[in-house]
């Protein structure tokens, strides 16, 4: 889980929380917000950890919306571990940095963004199809919702 930063056309900036599994490379979360703070990372994950599941472990780096009473309570009660990176070593959570760089130039980089509605739909389009379309050959050139879903069912609704 980690945050990226961007802006709507007018310069007004914007951050996204970005929520990756890394066995499965299924993005169950992108969501685009002017401001975060801690009680936002916990809605966003009570939104929907309930329909895929609340993970064993969360990767997360020494942000302060991550190392909060409300994330590390909402942890403690759902029995997920918060596993923290060493302040300024990226690379112990490459994987959500290389996932952001994806994200970044495919999605990001590919379109304006005119009011914050604009984006959240852009970007859940881009997750969508992300999930459900394009083939990873981390995971044998499979869909990530396969390994979710191995019926092939469309994601989880948002």
């Amino acid at each position: 889980m980690d945050f990226v930063h961007d802006q709507l056309a007018t310069g007004k900036k914007i951050r996204v929380l970005t929520v990756v599994d890394t066995f499965s490379r299924y993005v169950p979360v992108l969501d685009p917000r002017f401001s975060y703070r801690a009680e936002d990372v916990v809605r966003a994950l009570e939104h929907v950890c309930p329909k895929i599941g609340y993970p064993k472990t969360i990767r997360v780096d020494q942000g302060s919306e991550f190392v909060s009473r409300d994330l590390d309570l909402w942890a403690y009660t759902r029995g997920v571990t918060l596993d923290f990176s060493r302040p300024g070593k990226p690379t112990d959570n490459a994987y959500i940095e290389a996932f952001n760089g994806r994200f970044r130039a495919e999605c990001l980089n590919a379109h304006w963004f005119l009011t914050l509605a604009d984006a959240a739909e852009k970007m859940e389009d881009w997750r969508r199809y992300y999930n459900e379309e394009r083939p990873h050959g981390a995971i044998g050139h499979k869909v990530p919702i396969s390994l979710l879903n191995p019926d092939g069912a469309a994601s989880p609704p948002s």
